[in-house]
């Protein structure tokens, strides 16, 4: 007797089929995709219900969009693998009822439907509030690097191309000096040589060409880059990447309670200076409350952003970042200079104070001058403090603002380890998710979309596990 548990005759023939309902569990995420698509107001959110007159008929929106769903819920975000799983998977199979779209149907729903599609990621964010999971008013937001669609060598910046021009002349120079050798040589070898060398100097002499009218090109960018591949990809330099990569910053705003990425944006610049403001709004707007406390870390830190936070009742923690080129010096830093408000003075380390003497207009910022000559060259400690006649110190005229954030983050010292903690694994996730690889589509209006259909499928997961699968359906039939 066998000890191994056996499995039906493959061959043998049934009387009564098997239901294919049979094979989707209660609390299958099939189910919960189901259910949510279902609920969804597709005509309001975008996509086009209404059917053709004349010609073969369309799929519904709701059936390639469960598709995408459980596709990016499950590691498959390629069209051909979705069109191979609609025929082989039996969930996918019990979701769309069946249907087998190829693989050119389901990219153009994605590609042709991006702003629904946003939409309905947006739409679950509103979902999760309606349910109640949006109870703490506090939120971390980060940004991440994801590769394009663009490899480095289809990117030109002036650097990148100031150095391949110098490469590829000294490449010329080398084959030239070989020919000069091989033409003073004889015999069917060398001619076959010297034929060898002209191509590869032809060919050079093209790259050259090609690069120097790239050059123009470069030259004519806004930004100064022009990426081949994906036009909209840009150069971002990285932590720990050499380099750097060509690809999109991806913002998020994660909330504090369960981890849900409450609003998110894909920018096409490297830096997360200008960001902290637009998504504060978002966050706070999407998790519906008054005022919100945000975290950041040291790169979104700016004045002008943080002023704009507090304009839209959003309270940030970022850390100052140290800039001093003194304190980097051994001297003494701004931080070390006391204002007094009531007098409208600095107090230096050595105790004297420093009065306003001028106001000046620098990229748009309205900022003061401190400084005190006669103390300065009178005082013991001018050697720790400047190498200058005297030391001027500069305040911007909402530099209070950033007094007070420095105040709250010394009384928040686990604030920082609170932001990790709370918006990077997300990121990991998704990137684990995806392969560590890149975004499948291009053009920035495609890979926002791609992305949200990430951040949906994340989202969906996370509900799902803090409420369950029934509760969850439960919460959005209601």
């Amino acid at each position: 007797m066998s000890r191994f548990v056996q499995g039906e005759d493959r061959r043998q023939p049934a009387l009564l089929p098997s239901c294919l309902d049979d094979y989707v569990g209660e609390d299958n995420p099939a189910r919960v995709i189901d259910v949510f698509v279902d609920e969804l107001d597709l005509g309001g959110l975008g996509f086009v219900v209404a059917s053709a007159a004349t010609g073969r008929p369309a799929y519904h929106p709701a059936s390639l969009l469960k598709l995408y769903v459980y596709g990016y819920l499950n590691r498959v975000a390629s069209s051909r693998r979705l069109e191979r799983e609609a025929l082989r998977n039996v969930e996918l199979m019990w979701l769309t009822g069946k249907l087998a779209p190829d693989h050119k149907t389901i990219a153009n729903f994605r590609k042709d439907n991006g702003l629904a599609i946003q939409a309905a990621c947006t739409h679950f964010v509103v979902l999760c509030r309606q349910i109640g999971l949006f109870t703490q008013a506090l939120a971390a937001v980060d940004g991440s690097k994801f590769k394009a669609v663009n490899t480095r060598d289809k990117n030109f910046t002036p650097v990148k191309l100031k150095k391949r021009l110098e490469q590829v002349a000294e490449h010329i120079a080398g084959y030239l000096q070989d020919l000069d050798t091989a033409d003073r040589m004889e015999g069917d070898a060398a001619e076959a040589r010297v034929v060898k060398l002209k191509d590869k100097i032809a060919t050079l002499r093209a790259q050259m060409q090609a690069l120097k009218a790239m050059e123009a090109q470069v030259a004519a960018s806004p930004d100064g880059q022009v990426s081949l591949t994906d036009p909209d990809a840009r150069s971002m330099a990285t932590t720990g990447r050499g380099s750097g990569i060509v690809g999109y910053n991806v913002q998020s705003a994660v909330d504090a309670e369960h981890h849900l990425i409450v609003a998110h944006d894909v920018i096409t610049t490297g830096s997360d200076r200008q960001q902290l403001a637009a998504m504060s709004e978002k966050a706070k707007a999407a998790m519906g409350v008054d005022a919100l406390d945000i975290l950041a870390d040291r790169g979104y830190f700016s004045g002008e952003e943080i002023l704009a936070c507090e304009a839209i009742g959003v309270t940030p923690y970022v850390p100052k970042p140290l800039t001093s080129g003194a304190k980097a010096e051994g001297r003494f830093g701004k931080q070390d200079f006391a204002y007094v408000p009531e007098q409208d003075v600095y107090r230096c380390p050595a105790g004297q104070l420093l009065p306003r003497h001028m106001t000046t207009v620098e990229k748009g910022l309205t900022l003061h001058r401190y400084w005190d000559r006669a103390s300065c060259q009178a005082c013991a400690l001018k050697p720790q403090c400047t190498p200058s006649v005297e030391r001027r110190v500069t305040r911007w005229e909402h530099e209070a603002v950033i007094d007070t954030l420095q105040r709250r983050m010394d009384l928040t010292p686990g604030a920082m380890r609170a932001r990790r903690r709370i918006v990077e694994h997300p990121f990991g996730t998704i990137k684990a998710w995806m392969g560590h690889t890149h975004f499948q589509m291009k053009r920035l209006k495609n890979v926002k979309t791609e992305i949200s259909l990430h951040i949906l499928a994340y989202n969906m997961k996370r509900v799902m596990q803090i409420l369950g699968a029934g509760p969850m359906m439960a919460a959005i039939r209601t």
